[in-house]
């Protein structure tokens, strides 16, 4: 099995906006290994959204060539985005993005019903409900949560389907720094656990400084990498 979960090689990624041609992605090539844990930075309008997007199979890039767990992404078309998108990447988002008339264990039931699976679904998402501390709250819907709680939640939709990477996008954006770093503990604690490999966008350097490696990008190009 390769070592890399993630190979990109010259990713461009260029919207047009009338007329005018932005050019968000300029040629990316990066690599990123199994288990590995690493933050992505970068200023507003660097590109570190579009390459979340390419990442996460959630937009394909204008050119270049895109690996995901050893499969060629770039050619796909919608609807194999969304199953390679819903097989191999958990998202958790500043947002949270959990809907609001169904309970925790409703909401982390979501990816496996989008996969098709029927058989013990209910028991694997209270698993992963208590993977992240959260056996007495799965009755709970998003509003009878705390922030840091309805987090978890998310976290724990994101673990459930097995895939190959978490992307956290600004996961700790709306919590206080308290229990952001609570958030934080234990999204690394789970990679420590699955060897999982955790991508996280964020603005925040005491959060990028937990990573394993720093990406940053500056006019969609890697602008350097660093070690954390």
């Amino acid at each position: 099995m390769d070592d890399n979960v993630i190979v990109t090689h010259d990713l461009t990624k260029v919207y047009k906006m009338g007329l005018v041609e932005v050019h968000a992605l300029c040629g990316v090539s990066l690599e990123i290994k199994r288990g590995e844990v690493v933050a992505i930075m970068g200023a507003s309008g660097s590109g570190k959204s579009t390459l979340m997007n390419t990442l996460g199979c959630l937009d394909q890039p204008t050119s270049g060539e895109y690996i995901l767990d050893g499969e060629i992404v770039a050619d796909l078309d919608d609807d194999q985005l969304a199953d390679i998108r819903n097989r191999k990447v958990g998202f958790v988002f500043q947002s949270f993005n959990l809907l609001p008339r169904s309970t925790a264990l409703s909401n982390v039931e979501l990816p496996l019903r989008y996969s098709g699976i029927t058989s013990g679904r209910k028991e694997k998402a209270r698993l992963a409900l208590e993977s992240v501390g959260l056996s007495d709250r799965i009755d709970h819907r998003p509003a009878e949560l705390s922030g840091g709680q309805q987090q978890r939640v998310a976290i724990a939709r994101a673990l459930v389907n097995d895939p190959a990477i978490i992307m956290a996008d600004e996961p700790t954006g709306n919590l206080d720094s308290k229990v952001g770093q609570e958030i934080m503990d234990l999204l690394l604690n789970l990679n420590k656990e699955s060897g999982t490999t955790l991508i996280i966008i964020t603005h925040d350097r005491k959060i990028a400084a937990q990573a394993q490696r720093i990406i940053r990008l500056h006019d969609g190009r890697i602008r350097k990498e660093v070690a954390a």
